[in-house]
């Protein structure tokens, strides 16, 4: 016997159907908050399938994954809607929209032959369209809390450097780092806690502004590492 394939709307009415009061248990029960850990998970789930993917060469857990994400992102949808805020069609509209506007050398009259053309273009379109947005008073307020403390740093060193004031140079970040590491070494862990996560967290801010300047991604750099030591081990 054939299994049946499922479209894209088929998949919709599945996750109304999950929701609806003969529906499960527990995705009748779910809020656009309880979801956001799951949202966090499967995206992590996501990034570890394109790493078993360029290992293997096999695809099926990358299927998977997206699925999962895809998933995450239609609850919300159907939350939305079950609330009368928006529906899935208004996402799919919303980030159509997004795509044509900012690719004008693409869908309009710009112009732009490189990758690095194309992102100047992107952040002088998308700093357009922030204007007048109520939830973001400042260039810093942009960047989302919940990203990983790595990222999120780099992310903000760079808004402060560009809108606020010049960042240090590669040369005084380096010169700080040695500086904290030889402070770190006239601390006693028990006894010198509160100095210690003084300086740490100087000495992390410092390696970060380090990775912004050198425009390397430090939290890929932080897993490899990771990866690393757990294949010594292993």
């Amino acid at each position: 016997m054939t299994e049946k394939t499922y479209t894209y709307d088929d998949f919709l009415d599945i996750i109304a159907t999950l929701r609806s009061e003969n529906g499960c248990p527990w995705d009748k029960v779910q809020t656009h908050e309880s979801l956001k850990p799951c949202m966090m998970e499967e995206a992590a789930e996501l990034l570890a399938s394109i790493r078993i993917y360029d290992k293997t060469g096999n695809p099926e857990n990358m299927i998977e994954e997206l699925g999962d994400v895809l998933l995450q992102v239609v609850m919300h949808a159907q939350i939305a809607a079950e609330e009368g805020i928006f529906t899935m069609e208004d996402v799919v509209n919303e980030v159509s929209r997004k795509m044509v506007r900012r690719h004008p050398h693409v869908f309009g009259t710009g112009e732009a032959d490189t990758p690095a053309e194309v992102l100047v273009n992107w952040e002088e379109i998308k700093k357009e369209e922030k204007k007048d947005k109520d939830w973001i008073a400042s260039p810093l307020q942009e960047i989302p809390q919940e990203l990983p403390a790595l990222t999120r740093a780099v992310k903000v060193l760079k808004k402060i450097d560009k809108h606020y004031e010049k960042g240090n140079t590669y040369e005084q970040d380096v010169a700080a780092i040695g500086e904290l590491a030889a402070a770190l070494q006239n601390c006693t862990p028990g006894e010198d806690d509160e100095k210690m996560q003084s300086i740490l967290g100087d000495l992390l801010m410092r390696i970060s502004d380090v990775a912004r300047i050198a425009g390397l991604p430090q939290e890929q750099l932080l897993r490899d590492r990771i990866d690393d030591l757990i294949d010594r081990y292993e």
